[in-house]
C-alpha cells in the first residue's frame, strides 16, 4: 500500500468535517469507539493524557502543553484537528526534545494493521473515529509518557472522550455548532463538560457566568478539582517585540516572569494560562515540570495559521476566525499590533458558521474585501457571503473570486508595500492559503 492509497482508504469513511447536515446525537456514539478500540486491546489506556475542549483556542492550548512537556524531557504525542495542509499534521510525536509529524510510512503501516479489523465491524465508523484510533494506537506503540489530545467537536460524544485523562482543559466557550450542541451557552457548556471525569483535575479559561456555573456544577458532581484563569491563575501582558508576546503568569504553584511566545494576542495569553495550569496540575500526580521547561516550551511553541505573519511589505497575515468571538479577537489584535495604510481582507467562511457575526466584526477594519472559498464542500459561496455583507451596509469595495489562488493574486495586485493583507475565516481556507503562499509565492514562514 502506498501513502496515497492509505489516504484514499481513510477518506472513504464519512467525514463530518466536510459536511454540514447530519444528526450529531445519532452519528456520534462512544459505544462504537469503544468497540473499535477493543479490537486493538484499548491503546488509549497505555499512556497518560491531557484532554482539551472549548470553542476557540483548544488547538493552541494543546500545542503549548505539548511543547512544554517536550521541553521537560517527556516523550509525548499531540492529536489535533483539523489539519491545515497535510493529514499528518493531526498526529505529532516528541522524543528527546525534538518533535515531528507522523511519517507517511508510519501512516501506511498503521492503516495496513487496522484495515482487516475495521472491515470486520458490522457498523462502518467515521473518518474521525478511524483517525483517532490511528493516533491512539500509534501513541501506544511509541510507549509515550503523555498524549495531549484536542476534542474534535463538543466533548461528551466526541471520539476522543474515550480517554480517562489526568487533566482536562476547557478553553473559552462561545456560540458555535449550535445546531449540534445546543442554542444556549449553558447547553453548549454541558456538551463540552462531558469530558470531565471522576476525581480528575480541570483548568478553565475565563467564561461567561452561565458557562462557569455549568463547569463548576459538573466539577462538583464529578469530585473534580477546578482551577480557573483570573481566579487561581493570573497573567500579565508586558508587551510584544520581534513577533513575540512577552508576558508573566502566576500559576497554581509558581510565578513565571518575562515569558516569550510566538503566538500573538491577549486571547493567546489566556490560552497560555490554561496550558500552564494543566501542566502545573500534574504535580497532583507527583509529576513536576521545571520552570526552564515552561519557558522554553512557550518560546518554541509551533502553531501555524493563528495570527501568523507570513510576509512583510506588504504584510500578509493568516488567522482562522470561525465565529464572532474569534473574529472580534482577531480584529482587536490587528488594531493593537500592526500599522498599515490599507487593510485588504481575504475572507472565506464555512456554511455552518455565523457568517453575519464574523463579517460584522471584520468589516470594521477592512478597506477592501476579497471573498473566496476553500476547496471544501462546507465552504459557503462568495456570493452568499456578499449578500450578508450587503445587509450590514458596508460601503467599500467587495470582490468575488473562485478560489484561494485567485483571491491571493488579486490581493497582491492591489496591495502596496505599506498595506496589510489579512487572510481569514475558515481554517480550511487558511490552510490552502498557507500552502499556496509557501509553495508557489515562496514567502518565508
Amino acid at each position: 500500500m502506498t501513502y496515497q492509497e492509505a489516504i484514499k482508504y481513510l477518506e472513504s469513511f464519512i467525514n463530518y468535517e466536510r459536511i454540514t447536515t447530519y444528526s450529531y446525537r445519532s452519528s456520534f456514539r462512544l459505544e462504537r469507539m469503544d468497540r473499535i478500540l477493543s479490537l486493538f486491546d484499548h491503546p488509549e489506556n497505555k499512556f497518560n493524557s491531557l484532554h482539551i475542549t472549548g470553542t476557540k483556542g483548544k488547538g493552541s492550548v494543546s500545542a503549548m502543553a505539548f511543547s512544554i512537556l517536550n521541553e521537560a524531557g517527556f516523550s509525548c504525542g499531540l492529536y489535533t484537528s483539523p489539519h491545515l495542509v497535510d493529514f499528518r499534521e493531526r498526529i505529532r510525536i516528541a522524543q528527546n526534545r525534538t518533535w515531528r509529524l507522523i511519517s507517511e510510512e508510519e501512516v501506511v503501516s498503521l492503516v495496513e494493521e487496522i484495515r482487516p479489523k475495521i472491515e470486520s465491524l458490522k457498523e462502518r465508523p467515521s473518518f474521525f473515529e478511524i483517525y483517532t484510533t490511528l493516533a491512539f494506537l500509534y501513541f501506544a506503540k511509541k510507549n509515550l509518557d503523555f498524549a495531549v489530545v484536542e476534542v474534535g467537536l463538543g466533548g461528551r460524544l466526541d471520539a476522543t472522550n474515550i480517554l480517562n485523562p489526568l487533566v482536562c482543559g476547557i478553553t473559552s466557550i462561545s456560540f458555535d455548532h449550535m445546531e449540534k450542541l445546543g442554542n444556549t451557552l449553558a447547553k453548549i457548556a454541558q456538551e463540552k463538560c462531558g469530558i470531565i471525569k471522576e476525581n480528575t483535575i480541570v483548568v478553565s479559561a475565563p467564561q461567561k457566568e452561565e458557562v462557569s456555573e455549568v463547569i463548576r456544577e459538573t466539577c462538583q458532581k464529578k469530585n473534580a478539582q477546578l482551577y480557573e484563569v483570573n481566579k487561581d491563575i493570573f497573567f500579565e501582558e508586558i508587551g510584544w517585540e520581534n513577533k513575540k508576546e512577552i508576558f508573566n503568569i502566576r500559576g497554581i504553584f509558581e510565578e513565571y516572569t518575562h515569558l516569550e511566545m510566538p503566538l500573538l494576542g491577549t486571547h493567546q495569553l489566556i490560552n497560555a494560562s490554561v496550558a500552564l495550569g494543566m501542566v502545573e496540575a500534574l504535580r497532583k500526580y507527583q509529576i513536576y515540570i521545571s520552570s526552564p521547561a515552561v519557558r522554553e516550551g512557550f518560546r518554541k511553541v509551533f502553531w501555524p495559521g493563528r495570527l501568523e505573519i507570513l510576509q512583510e511589505r506588504p504584510l500578509i497575515i493568516l488567522d482562522g476566525a470561525q465565529n464572532r468571538e474569534s473574529a472580534y479577537a482577531l480584529k482587536e489584535a490587528v488594531k493593537k499590533y500592526f500599522s498599515y495604510e490599507k487593510l485588504i481582507l481575504v475572507l472565506g467562511i464555512s456554511k455552518d458558521k455565523d457568517i453575519k457575526g464574523i463579517c460584522e466584526e471584520l468589516l470594521e477594519i477592512a478597506d477592501e474585501i476579497i471573498l473566496t472559498k476553500a476547496n471544501n464542500p462546507r465552504a459557503e459561496e462568495p456570493k452568499n457571503i456578499q449578500n450578508q455583507i450587503s445587509k450590514i451596509k458596508y460601503q467599500n469595495n467587495v470582490f468575488l473570486t473562485k478560489n484561494v489562488e485567485e483571491a491571493i493574486s488579486l490581493a497582491k495586485k492591489k496591495a502596496r508595500v505599506s498595506d496589510l493583507i489579512l487572510i481569514t475565516g475558515s481554517l480550511f481556507l487558511v490552510g490552502e492559503a498557507r500552502d499556496y503562499l509557501i509553495s508557489y509565492v515562496q514567502v518565508q514562514p
